[in-house]
Formats: C-alpha cells, sequence, structure tokens
C-alpha cells in the first residue's frame, strides 16, 4: 500500500500540468482561457509570432506588452463564463460583453473608453433546387469585433462567416497587417460586404426566375395567382436580407469620414470603398423588395382576371342552359290547354327552337369573348 501511495504521490504533479502550459504556467488557472477561442495568435511588424504551443489570451496579451504588436483572439459561440475571463483580461465594457455573448443584435458602431465595437450581420446564400413557398434562401450570422489599441477580439454566431481564410489571406499581406488591429476590422468589413454582393446576385437570379414564371403562362393544371407563395417567402428573405445591410450603412460612414484614434488613417481610406460597396448592395435589396411588390401585385391581379375569365364562362353556360331549362318546365306543368299540346310537329317544333336559342346565345357571347 506504501509503494501505491508513493507511485501516486509522484504522478499527481505532472497530471496537474496540462500539455498547453510551459515555463511553469498552468492554462487551467488561466481565467481568459476558453474551450471557444477557436484561435489566438500575436503579430508583430506584419507577421505572426508562431509559437510552440497555442496561447490563450492573457499569454498573448503578455507577449504583445514585452514585444509589442497586437493579439487577434478569434471566439465561437461563446458562453458569459468563458468570455467573462477574457473581458476582465482586456477591460471590455459590461453591455459591449453581453451584446457579443447573447448575439441577435442590430448592426452598429460603439466606442467605449479605448475601444471600438462592431456589429455585423453575416448572409449566406442556402441552395435550393427549386424554389418554394418554404425555401430558405439566405441564413443569417453575426460577428461582433472589439477593436483596441494593440488587440482585436473577433466574437462570431452561426454556422456562416468563418474568419479562418480571411485571417489566412491578411497573414500573407505582411504589409497591411503592419497597420495594425484597424486592418483586421477593415478586413473583416471587407470580406461581410462581398458577402453581401455574391448574396444580392444569388437573389436576383431567384427574383428573375419568379418574375418569368408569372409573366409566362401557367402549366398545365397549375390555376394562375399559384406564385404567391414563392413570391411572399422570398421577400420576407429580401427582408431578412435587408435588415443586415441597412444599418450597417451608418457604422460604413462613419469609420469612412469621421478621423478615430484606433484606425490608421491609411486604412480608413478603404473603409470609403467598403461603404461604396455597401451602399451599392442597399440599393439593390430595395429594389429587390420594391420588384418583388411589384411583381406579387401582378399575380394577385391575374388569380382575380383568372377568376373573372372562369365567373364569365361559367355565366355564360348557365344562360345557355337557362333556355331549354325554361321551355320544359313550361311544357312540364301538366296543363291541359297548352299551345300546340295536341298537334303532331310541336314537340320537333320547340325543340328547334331551344337548339336555336342556344346556338345564338352561344355564338353571342364566343364573339364577345364570354368563350
Amino acid at each position: 500500500m506504501s509503494m501505491i501511495r508513493d507511485l501516486r504521490a509522484a504522478v499527481r504533479p505532472t497530471l496537474r500540468k496540462k500539455p498547453g502550459s510551459h515555463d511553469g504556467y498552468d492554462a487551467t488557472r488561466d481565467p481568459s482561457a476558453s474551450s471557444a477561442v477557436v484561435d489566438c495568435a500575436v503579430y508583430r511588424a506584419g507577421r505572426r509570432v508562431r509559437e510552440e504551443s497555442c496561447l490563450t489570451p492573457r499569454e498573448a496579451m503578455l507577449r504583445v506588452r514585452e514585444g509589442g504588436g497586437f493579439a487577434w483572439i478569434g471566439l465561437h459561440e461563446p458562453t458569459e463564463e468563458e468570455f467573462a475571463g477574457i473581458a476582465a483580461e482586456f477591460g471590455l465594457h459590461p453591455l459591449a460583453v453581453e451584446d457579443a455573448v447573447h448575439a441577435h443584435q442590430r448592426p452598429k458602431l460603439e466606442r467605449y473608453d479605448d475601444t471600438l465595437f462592431t456589429v455585423f450581420k453575416t448572409i449566406h446564400y442556402v441552395d435550393h433546387a427549386e424554389l418554394t413557398a418554404t425555401s430558405e434562401v439566405v441564413e443569417t450570422g453575426e460577428v461582433m469585433c472589439f477593436t483596441g489599441r494593440n488587440f482585436v477580439i473577433t466574437v462570431r454566431h452561426g454556422g456562416q462567416g468563418s474568419l479562418r481564410r480571411l485571417r489566412h489571406r491578411l497573414e500573407e499581406d505582411a504589409e497591411l497587417l503592419a497597420k495594425g488591429p484597424s486592418a483586421v476590422l477593415h478586413a473583416i468589413a471587407d470580406h461581410v460586404v462581398d458577402g453581401y454582393i455574391a448574396v444580392a446576385a444569388a437573389v436576383q437570379d431567384d427574383i428573375d426566375e419568379v418574375e418569368i414564371d408569372v409573366f409566362s403562362a401557367p402549366a398545365k393544371g397549375s390555376p394562375r395567382g399559384s406564385d404567391a407563395g414563392r413570391i411572399y417567402q422570398l421577400k420576407r428573405e429580401v427582408l431578412e436580407f435587408k435588415r443586415a445591410v441597412s444599418p450597417l450603412l451608418r457604422p460604413m460612414q462613419l469609420l469612412s469620414e469621421r478621423p478615430m484614434r484606433l484606425v490608421d488613417p491609411e486604412i480608413q481610406t478603404y473603409f470609403r470603398d467598403v461603404a461604396d460597396h455597401l451602399a451599392q448592395v442597399h440599393e439593390e435589396v430595395i429594389g429587390f423588395d420594391e420588384l418583388l411588390n411589384s411583381i406579387l401585385q401582378a399575380n394577385l391581379a391575374q388569380a382575380s382576371v383568372a377568376q373573372n375569365e372562369d365567373m364569365r364562362k361559367i355565366t355564360s353556360w348557365a344562360a345557355i342552359i337557362a333556355v331549354p331549362t325554361a321551355v320544359c318546365g313550361v311544357y312540364g306543368m301538366n296543363f291541359e290547354h297548352m299551345p300546340e299540346l295536341e298537334w303532331r310537329y310541336g314537340y320537333p317544333l320547340v325543340l328547334g327552337v331551344i337548339i336555336t336559342a342556344c346556338v345564338t346565345i352561344h355564338r353571342t357571347l364566343k364573339r364577345n369573348g364570354w368563350l
């Protein structure tokens, strides 16, 4: 038994030390360590500082304070507990932290002391073989960005909008990345708006498809006005798109026009290009909404016209049938003294009158476009 206790005592210190720890540092005791961290790195002179092991946010900031540069920490859907240590380490404002954790925020730009808090709505086009009344056209997510003097913290919500490729692309452009955290903020804004442009082109194709279907001859067995469900669903998806684009106009305008201490003047010039692209997408989305309104009204008008045509046809046939009904109703009253009742040619004469009247009414209605 004493040998077992000695063995446990020898193994216990080794078990306490996690694989991510080094130099006597225990990652499990670091309040900034979080399983929600996707990537954490330090950048100096536009180059990523390669580490032997993965850094925690606190370790990254220690490296920055010792050797300069800035830290970029990427997180995916952190909980309050997971984000609390990071928020304390970087001095993030509680209101911004609450927005970053709970998501479902409106695109905006806010300043808290020496930190910019920016919210972006990401849009992803959902591929579908056929547009139906229940098709999901766009899928939304969110990217929150905390930008400080020597750090960038990105918080992503949703399955789309990964920033991994963006980070790798930035790491290949050392000159731009050397501009600091504002270069990362611009790259994220440009990435999000580029996504808007791609989605707008795909949505335009869907609208064109619906427009062609509405104004072309309906398929056999398909009544006029049957596209209303698809149009309405597409309009709802465009509205979701609009909610992502419209509120972002003002933040991009501020970043491109108003001098800010946290934004490099050269990077601010690049924000103007992003703002121009965003304004273009916004105009397209507004146009989508108006065009879908017109298509929906045209579709409903076609349905109304089709119903009127059906009613005219029903009325026309009712008028034709009314003739034999009236004549047969008179002769079916079984009175004893009726005109031509005993006449040998009375029956053929009545049939002739009925047929002549019906044919005349039919030709008249058809000539007037009722049949």
